[in-house]
């Protein structure tokens, strides 16, 4: 069994304003497509021979662009909810999160929290959020947040850095966290607290497609011995299982030629197939 623990849906481009969707053409050169399908996300996860579970989420940020009803995400993840795991979203910027996050997880059934503190401009230690973070330990509601870069003018980037989630899991030790994408470009910082803290993970989603930066990242992994505290998952639709897969298993093979250290191939399948649901209590 794979989870893929980062993955989204929503209505493409009915859920983004025109402003982030031009932004957005910064990841690639060019405007994807992400219109999302489960039928189309299942295609592409050959690897996984259908043995496979998706934490599915869509995103709330006013100030970046991007808004999707946790009721859409709920309506989505029906469609197969063996394999399907919906995580509410919640924008603490916004009035009525509480009763959002009451509602996204007791009336239609979600499982853990998305938040986008860049993309909405917070800092998930302000106290102003204990609220999350003191109903997600009551409920045992694991929280997973984007951390790194961004492609979005107005969203500070000093709100996404790793570090300060070391404050978040001081205070809650009996949360678990996810911190997305190995919180790159600041990956040294995202190890540090994950090493630390035996609540908080890291997800290695959107990773592969910058071959260098994988390889560089998940030796920072390798040399603090961590790689236990990393999770598989994708960013769907970003990118896929089967691409992701195929990069990580061929990380070494750049390195031909030279005396550069290999990556752990025995650690990787562990963290390709690491039984995230158990862990996460999903």
């Amino acid at each position: 069994m794979i989870y893929d623990v980062h993955s989204h849906t929503w209505r493409y481009p009915d859920h983004f304003t025109e402003t982030f969707r031009q932004q957005a053409v910064r990841m690639r050169g060019h405007e994807l497509d992400w219109t999302t399908e489960f039928s189309k996300y299942r295609t592409t996860a050959q690897t996984a021979d259908h043995q496979i579970k998706t934490v599915i989420f869509g995103g709330k940020a006013r100030l970046a662009g991007l808004w999707v009803p946790d009721r859409y995400v709920a309506e989505y993840c029906r469609e197969d909810p063996e394999h399907m795991i919906p995580f509410l979203s919640l924008d603490p910027t916004q009035a009525g999160w509480r009763d959002e996050m009451v509602e996204g997880h007791q009336d239609l059934g979600m499982k853990g929290i998305k938040i986008m503190p860049m993309y909405a401009g917070f800092y998930p230690q302000d106290a102003e959020i204990d609220d999350l973070w003191s109903y997600a330990v009551v409920h045992n509601l694991p929280v997973l947040l984007h951390t790194g870069t961004t492609f979005v003018d107005q969203a500070p980037l000093d709100c996404t850095l790793p570090r300060h989630l070391d404050t978040v899991a001081i205070k809650y030790p009996d949360c678990k966290i996810i911190m997305a994408h190995l919180g790159h470009p600041y990956e040294g910082e995202t190890v540090a607290v994950i090493r630390k803290h035996p609540n908080v993970y890291a997800d290695i989603s959107a990773l592969h497609y910058r071959p260098f930066q994988l390889y560089h990242s998940l030796m920072l992994v390798q040399e603090y011995g961590v790689w236990n505290k990393l999770l598989f998952g994708t960013d769907y639709p970003v990118t896929t299982v089967d691409d992701s897969i195929r990069d990580l298993r061929s990380s070494n093979n750049m390195l031909e030629g030279t005396a550069l250290p290999r990556l752990n191939m025995d650690e990787m399948e562990k963290m390709i197939y690491r039984d995230a649901g158990g862990i996460l209590g999903i």
